[in-house]
């Protein structure tokens, strides 16, 4: 599988494009009227019996739904496994609050690599992105007493500076996005350590916790923020005219510009919405954990890239999709809480990771390749 996603659509043709010639309907041809015929007792009877083809069309849909929610099967398997292993550990409401109320920040920063993947580019640089935003907030907050709100904005507005750099380079100056984003990822990493003077600077402010810990249902508000994100990313990428452009270029970069799309305006937006979405990211953290330690944020990246490619085995199967993305994050964690209860920590995680990425590339390639050739 190629990550810039730009060699192998050149050679393919796209299925969106494909779907819009089948859609075009075709003129009536002419029908003669004949005359009535004779009666007779014979009945035309169709070749397949109705039977055959009900069950062809049930096992089609079994077939589609198998392959878009398989992933959601051997999570409900290993979580059973971990239930039966551990009742008294992983059922528990605490079990579930720390799966599902903890990875709001790593969610959101997965939405914002998802952002370029899904148009056919390659960003290593967002979560610097988002160590960057998270470092600022509390300099400015606790060092300079800044205002939090204003000291979010400013937050953003660097986000914003750091996704207009990589779009500049990549999409005006035609230099290769892997270079580019690995390069602007060690600066915006070494700016984020010259602001806070590689240490931890924290923020002491319950009212600016509770915007993201507020619990509602047994769960923290940072959770719904998530759900929301994803919700209406989806929703944007089906229902709108600029997902559809989204999604056009993502197939196939050339047959979108000659049906008129302005591909480097949706190259360069995704640029800059991966940035200021890893901003908010950055933002969140910075509410649940009250700092940020500026020299972790390339820790972050390989989990966020393993929920992006889990996330082409569900719903959308080959495709990067947000809610894909969405169930990829649990998924990932509830293996590695459940490996931790079990005592094995420390190497568990970055292990359980590496293994989730390597997977989900290698389902996805799968698929993709099934797919083109049926």
């Amino acid at each position: 599988m190629t990550l810039s996603g730009q060699s192998n659509r050149h050679n393919n043709p796209s299925p969106i494009w494909e779907n819009v010639m089948d859609g075009i309907e075709q003129p009536p041809a002419e029908v003669a009227i004949a005359p009535d015929p004779a009666p007779s007792s014979a009945t035309t009877t169709s070749p397949y019996p109705a039977s055959r083809v009900s069950g062809r069309f049930a096992a089609d849909r079994l077939r589609s739904l198998s392959s878009r929610y398989a992933l959601i099967g051997v999570w409900l398997v290993m979580a059973a496994t971990y239930a039966v292993i551990m009742p008294n550990k992983f059922l528990s409401v605490s079990t579930a609050q720390a799966i599902f109320g903890s990875q709001s920040a790593l969610l959101f920063l997965a939405v914002a690599g998802l952002c370029t993947f899904i148009v056919g580019e390659f960003d290593l640089s967002f979560a610097s992105v988002m160590g960057l935003s998270a470092t600022i907030i509390p300099v400015l907050s606790t060092l300079h007493h800044v205002n939090l709100v204003l000291s979010c904005l400013i937050a953003l507005a660097a986000a914003l500076g750091c996704g207009l750099v990589n779009a500049f380079f990549i999409v005006k100056l035609k230099v290769p996005s892997l270079i580019v984003t690995l390069g602007s990822a060690s600066l915006f990493l070494g700016l984020a350590e010259l602001i806070s003077s590689s240490t931890i600077v924290s923020i002491s402010s319950t009212t600016f916790s509770n915007i993201a810990l507020h619990s509602f249902l047994g769960l923290p508000l940072s959770f719904y923020y998530g759900l929301i994100l994803c919700a209406g990313f989806a929703y944007v990428l089906t229902w709108m005219p600029i997902g559809r452009h989204i999604v056009f270029v993502g197939a196939n970069r050339e047959v979108a510009r000659l049906a008129g799309i302005n591909v480097d305006r949706v190259r360069a937006s995704s640029y800059i919405a991966a940035s200021l979405i890893a901003g908010l990211a950055g933002i969140l953290l910075v509410m649940t954990v009250g700092g940020f330690d500026p020299t972790a944020s390339s820790t972050y990246l390989l989990p966020a890239l393993a929920a992006v490619f889990l996330g082409t085995a569900i719903v959308m199967p080959g495709q990067f999709n947000p809610m894909g993305t969405f169930l990829g994050i649990y998924f990932l964690e509830t293996g590695i809480l459940g490996l931790q209860l079990l005592g094995y920590t420390g190497w568990v995680q970055d292990a359980f990771y590496g293994a989730g990425l390597v997977l989900a590339v290698t389902v996805a390639t799968i698929v993709r390749t099934r797919s083109r050739s049926a």
